[in-house]
């Protein structure tokens, strides 16, 4: 079910834009930003922040830097859709650490998983051991990144 969506004019806009590339930004530096003085831009980052366009505040971090060098994207087929096999796949899946976004598909396959692992070996003993004996799971396609050309960056606002 779609979110419902809040009016945003160009200052907010420009606050999230600021925001997005460094979330740690005093709101006094967004604020000469934007072209507002500091109370002002705090309540609309309050106001953001209580209609739950801003989520959550959180560091980049490079992954292949804290030992994950490995990304794979899997795609999954359940062998059912029933409620019950999808709601037990989804509580599997919230518990695999590796598996860091997931997402539910059109087409083909069922699910897309964004794993990472600290190498090929990890990887096996993931797709093996947990992710083929998740409730469910049908048939699984792997495919791993070799370079991130475009990270996940800033939406486009």
């Amino acid at each position: 079910m779609a979110k419902s969506t809040i009016e945003l004019d160009a200052t907010d806009r420009r606050i999230l834009r600021a925001l997005q590339r460094d979330g740690r930004m005093a709101v006094t530096a967004i604020a000469d930003q934007v072209g507002l003085s500091a109370t002002p831009c705090l309540r609309r980052i309050k106001r953001l922040e209580e209609a739950g366009v801003i989520a959550r505040y959180a560091a980049v971090i490079d992954p292949a830097r804290v030992g994950l060098p490995i990304q794979a994207f899997v795609q999954v087929a359940l062998s059912s859709h029933a409620e019950e096999v999808a709601t037990a796949f989804h509580k599997a899946l919230a518990a695999r650490d590796e598996v860091i976004a997931a997402y539910a598909m059109s087409g083909g396959m069922d699910y897309m998983l964004h794993v990472m692992a600290t190498d090929f070996d990890a990887y096996a003993e993931f797709a093996l051991k947990a992710l083929l004996r998740m409730p469910g799971v049908k048939e699984t396609r792997s495919s791993f990144v070799l370079t991130a050309l475009k990270p996940p960056g800033a939406l486009p606002l």
